[in-house]
């Protein structure tokens, strides 16, 4: 069954808490203790959404997965990077679907003028380690015995990634609801249909420069 890729909306919240929520009850990944509630969590999608993406990969109406980009710090001197995340169900693994997530939001970060984006990992969590190299992730640092979960110290991994160069003077950060959405549904359909490599925006390479 061929997958849809496609903005996250508020009304997914059930769907996608029922794919995080192992996470956080099972595993060190996510160092919250307790699930949030599907009012927390839709919160969560609308108030992403203000600023960045938010996206779903579906299959037969049932989400197999989602990521999202979030600001790396509060301060507007950091707004050109930012923290990125990926969720996907457990009989969703291996499947290269995070892969695709990661390089939709590329394409979607780039447009709204995104330079670098991170990923925080628990460092034992070495699946999405590999991941994240194999898209090109370095390492940045590393916080030791950081969190606690489980009975035990966790170390945590940042990882960096540039996306696009970084120019003198750039523009403000263009918020993803003021995006093209011909342009953003340009993005999806090519990650949907199986886009590897750099994405196909910079495969195009029809955009303007970069602001």
């Amino acid at each position: 069954m061929a997958g849809v890729l496609r903005v996250a909306r508020e009304e997914d919240a059930p769907g996608l808490l029922g794919i995080y929520a192992p996470y956080v009850e099972q595993t060190v990944v996510s160092f919250e203790y307790t699930a949030p509630t599907v009012e927390e969590f839709a919160r969560r999608i609308r108030e992403t959404l203000a600023r960045h993406p938010y996206l779903v990969w579906e299959e037969e109406g049932r989400p197999l997965g989602y990521a999202y980009a979030h600001p790396y710090a509060a301060r507007p001197a950091y707004q050109w990077s930012a923290e990125l995340t990926v969720y996907l169900r457990q009989d969703a693994r291996g499947k290269g679907l995070g892969s695709r997530l990661y390089g939709a939001l590329f394409d979607v970060l780039r447009l709204q003028g995104v330079r670098t984006v991170y990923g925080c990992v628990t460092a034992e969590n070495q699946a999405s380690v590999a991941m994240h190299h194999a898209l090109g992730f370095q390492e940045a640092g590393r916080f030791h015995q950081v969190g606690f979960k489980q009975g035990r110290w966790l170390d945590v991994l940042w990882l960096e990634r540039e996306i696009a160069p970084h120019r003198e003077s750039p523009q403000p950060l263009v918020p993803f609801p003021q995006l093209d959405r011909a342009q953003v549904d340009r993005v999806l359909r090519a990650w949907e249909e199986g886009a590897k490599g750099k994405g196909p925006l910079e495969d195009e390479n029809p955009l303007p420069e970069m602001p």
